[in-house]
């Protein structure tokens, strides 16, 4: 069974195609399989392609829990440079259909720079979903452990919780990442970003995703995080968003659909050995 492995600003992915690994992919052998100690290690893995009803190529996105998302704005642009590297696409603009929303991508630099329109931010409650009144969740409030957080929500396909604040650090993202993405507000748990605004045009940000945990970088994230941050008036139409793992490019347009360039890394392509899937059940990717 072979598998392709890329990152994206050290967010990494493992491509698993249909046609060498067999059309089901068990939660089990996910788990298994994205095992930073008993597997061969990642923050998901990208289950594709798939012919979809509209012509364009499917994806289906896998959290290392063995849960599924509905968009990942890193995996998205790794699945992208992948079907340029089996010759599937050209470096002309294509479309990859998710369950979180049809987007579109084009690969240039030889398939070291991949950038995709992600679809359009909303901050509804209804679509992200957030409980409560239907509304925009701008600026509520929410109890972390013993702390009071001011928060906005947003969804691009996946649901975010975007905390803007003066300082922002990996220990807090760690602590606190696990009590927002799943406290009540969420029914379908939530990814979760603390943002320091730099200046108008720059943000960092650190992550804790949800299914994933910690990480170093996602092209989600990144997108309603910049999303959030030009909703509140505090930057501009186009962003540069830092990340522990490196930097996307992030342009706003008037209606808040987004589009992100960034890089993308080959690292290694192999065969898995059936023992590794005669294991013991394994906890979710460490």
């Amino acid at each position: 069974m072979r598998f392709y492995k890329y990152h994206g600003l050290g967010n990494d992915y493992i491509v698993l195609d249909p046609l060498e690994f067999g059309e089901s992919l068990e939660a089990g052998q996910i788990r298994r399989i994205c095992h930073r100690h008993c597997g061969i290690g990642s923050d998901g893995i990208l289950f594709g392609p798939f012919a979809h009803e509209s012509g364009a190529l499917a994806v289906r996105i896998f959290n290392p829990d063995g849960s599924e998302a509905e968009k990942s704005g890193n995996g998205l642009r790794i699945f992208a440079r992948y079907l340029y590297d089996r010759e599937r696409v050209t470096q002309a603009p294509f479309e990859i259909a998710t369950s979180g929303g049809p987007v579109t991508a084009k690969v240039s630099d030889s398939g070291l720079t991949v950038s995709v329109d992600m679809g359009t931010v909303s901050f509804d409650s209804s679509k992200i979903p957030v409980t409560g009144a239907h509304r925009e969740v701008i600026n509520e409030f929410l109890e972390a452990g013993e702390e009071k957080l001011q928060f906005c929500a947003a969804t691009i396909g996946n649901p975010h919780c975007v905390i803007v604040q003066d300082e922002i650090s990996p220990e807090q993202t760690r602590r606190l990442g696990p009590f927002i993405e799943t406290h009540a507000l969420f029914p379908n748990r939530t990814n979760v970003q603390f943002a320091r605004i730099l200046d108008r045009t720059s943000i960092a940000v650190e992550i804790w995703e949800r299914g994933a945990g910690y990480t170093l970088a996602s092209g989600s994230s990144a997108s309603a995080t910049a999303a959030v941050a030009r909703r509140l008036g505090l930057c501009d139409p186009d962003i540069t968003v830092h990340m522990p793992g490196g930097k996307l490019d992030i342009r706003i347009h008037e209606d808040y659909s987004i589009s992100m360039t960034g890089p993308v890394t080959r690292i290694a392509g192999g065969h898995m050995h059936s023992e590794l899937f005669a294991q013991p059940a394994l906890d979710a990717a460490m």
